[in-house]
């Protein structure tokens, strides 16, 4: 296993630690987590700035792992496919927790999972009929936008929610938006090859 697969497979045990710290009853287990109270109205549980930090560490080896895949010409089918699954780990779990928890509306998971079973579904059939369906340029946009919304979601939207500015919900519905534009983009350019018989 080459380098850029090694990192990529350091973001899956990441997400699966983001995953277990989100969920893990602490307060039933008896186990108190600091909180930082700002003011009145906005008290942070430190829990969710860790899994922030661990969010943003896990979110840049996506961007490292395939920088150093290019450069160095590792690119191997294993990585394409270790990568998707990392992302949709990382992304999608972290935002099914945090509609659960109430930090952000149901509705986003449920467009970013369906955007991405659909992009898959494209992928498989193009793969099917000897395509291969490559990564567009409004799909790694969104992924900016989803991976900076969840961040300062679980930073609680700090510091713009001292004004009240909610930044955080902007940057998912943007994604939430460019999650819907790429998988027209991505049926459209592949219209011809899904609906030949």
């Amino acid at each position: 296993m080459n380098l850029p697969n090694r990192i990529t497979l350091c973001r899956i045990i990441l997400s699966v630690i983001i995953i277990g710290i989100l969920i893990f009853p602490f307060d039933a287990s008896g186990i108190m987590i600091p909180k930082i109270f700002v003011n009145e109205s906005i008290v942070i549980d430190v829990k969710y700035l860790i899994v922030g930090v661990l969010f943003i560490i896990a979110s840049l080896t996506d961007l490292v792992d395939g920088y150093l895949a290019r450069k160095y010409k590792m690119v191997t089918d294993l990585g394409k496919m270790l990568d998707a699954i990392a992302d949709k780990i990382l992304v999608n779990s972290v935002l099914i927790v945090l509609s659960t928890s109430g930090f952000i509306h149901p509705i986003i998971p449920v467009i970013i999972v369906c955007r991405d079973t659909v992009v898959d579904v494209i992928k498989m059939i193009a793969g099917n009929k000897g395509k291969v369906v490559g990564a567009i340029k409004t799909g790694k946009i969104k992924t900016i936008f989803m991976m900076a919304g969840i961040s300062l979601t679980l930073f609680y939207n700090m510091p713009f929610e001292l004004w009240n500015i909610r930044i955080s919900d902007i940057l998912l519905i943007i994604a939430c938006v460019l999650s819907i534009v790429s998988a027209a983009e991505y049926f459209s350019l592949n219209k011809k090859l899904i609906l030949s018989e």
